[in-house]
């Protein structure tokens, strides 16, 4: 019997713990909310350029449209550019807190970025859940409107809460 328990208690911890993917927490009214990466207002323009190389390098993110020619080329403006560079890259790997902070010189943002006839991807937001890729035309960036998606301890209270009825119903009655 105490092994069945364990056997059980084993089994909901491992269900329970199952990572989940942390998506930033900015809450909409209602429908779908866009959200981008950005280049933060404050970062030094030498902090952007060294992880605008590394996104468009060894991140892998898809900067043809920064690159002279490119509609969003605009060598005297590396947070545009950076900021273009950080979204491809948050949209390709997870769309989460950690695949938008470049050495905490980026945030995720609501408000579009896009300016002239410089378009940036969007995701969408919907109910908490990421849907579709979009593209959309707005204001640029003004403020760091990034949540913490992260979860705390408070994951394995189910668990050990649920467990600890099990064993009292179990053993004790």
């Amino acid at each position: 019997m105490a092994i069945n328990f364990a056997l059980f208690l084993l089994i909901v911890l491992i269900l329970c713990s199952a990572a989940e993917p942390q998506h930033p927490s900015i809450k909409g009214q209602g429908g779908a909310t866009e959200l981008w990466c950005v280049a933060k207002n404050n970062a030094d323009d030498a902090s952007l350029q060294s992880a605008l190389d590394w996104a468009c390098g060894a991140g892998g993110a898809e900067c043809s449209p920064i690159q002279p020619s490119g509609a969003c080329y605009d060598a005297s403006n590396v947070q545009n550019m950076a900021s273009f560079a950080f979204n491809d890259y948050f949209l390709k790997h997870g769309m989460t807190d950690d695949s938008c902070f470049f050495q905490n010189s980026a945030a995720i943002t609501s408000l579009n970025p896009s300016y002239g006839n410089c378009r940036f991807p969007s995701s969408s937001l919907r109910n908490g859940n990421f849907s579709s890729q979009s593209t959309s035309v707005g204001l640029g960036p003004s403020e760091n409107l990034s949540g913490s998606g992260r979860r705390s301890g408070r994951i394995w209270v189910w668990p050990i809460a649920i467990g600890y009825f099990f064993f009292k119903l179990t053993f004790l009655i």
